[in-house]
């Protein structure tokens, strides 16, 4: 049991922070998410950007900070929700 609730207010899932760039679907966001990464062979550091699905209940206006998580498919391309927005 002690496993259990060493464990219990951690979550293991990926956590990503990005702006919102779409919210024309219902309960549905597309939020931008940049990154850098570092070029394998000449070592360069670059932006990466990546755009995702995120459900939501609330009403995110475009251009706005959000933090998401990924959860289990909720649709074809939805495999995110919004924790919290700013």
């Amino acid at each position: 049991m002690a496993k259990d609730t060493e464990t219990a207010g951690k979550s293991n899932k990926n956590r990503m922070t990005g702006t919102v760039v779409g919210n024309k679907m219902q309960k549905t966001v597309k939020v931008e998410v940049t990154r850098l990464v570092r070029h394998p062979r000449y070592k360069k550091v670059m932006k990466e950007t990546k755009i995702y699905f995120a459900h939501t209940e609330k009403d995110h206006k475009i251009g706005s900070e959000v933090t998401i998580e990924e959860c289990r498919p909720i649709s074809k391309n939805v495999k995110c929700r919004v924790v919290e927005g700013k």
